[in-house]
């Protein structure tokens, strides 16, 4: 079982910047992929940023040179900065954990962008 810890969440202006971590434990943490998602009120939960063990990353095309994912495997957390918000990314982010045999989600930090 891996449980994940959400934080850094909050309300931000458009144009500024939040930072979220997630902290896993329960599974070797260097050889998950790691993922963040996001879903805003009616819509579907989406794929915002990936980074594999190996740390190849990948951005949803609406976030690419504003957000960045990173990992710590000393710490077993993976963050993701957030740069030049804007209202448009107002959602519940969520932390996933894909190991071989399961996946598992964060309870979720929200993120509010006002303009």
């Amino acid at each position: 079982q891996v449980q994940l810890v959400e934080s850094g969440g909050g309300l931000v202006q458009a144009g500024g910047s939040l930072r979220l971590s997630c902290v896993a434990s329960g599974s070797i943490f260097s050889r998950n992929t790691m993922g963040w998602y996001r879903q805003a009120p009616g819509n579907e939960r989406e794929l915002v940023a990936r980074i594999t063990s190996g740390g190849i990353t990948y951005y949803v095309d609406s976030v690419k040179g504003r957000f960045t994912i990173s990992r710590d495997n000393a710490r077993n957390t993976v963050y993701l900065q957030m740069n030049s918000l804007k209202p448009e990314d107002t959602a519940v982010y969520y932390c996933r954990c894909t190991t071989i045999l399961n996946s598992y989600w964060g309870q979720g930090t929200q993120v509010t962008v006002s303009s």
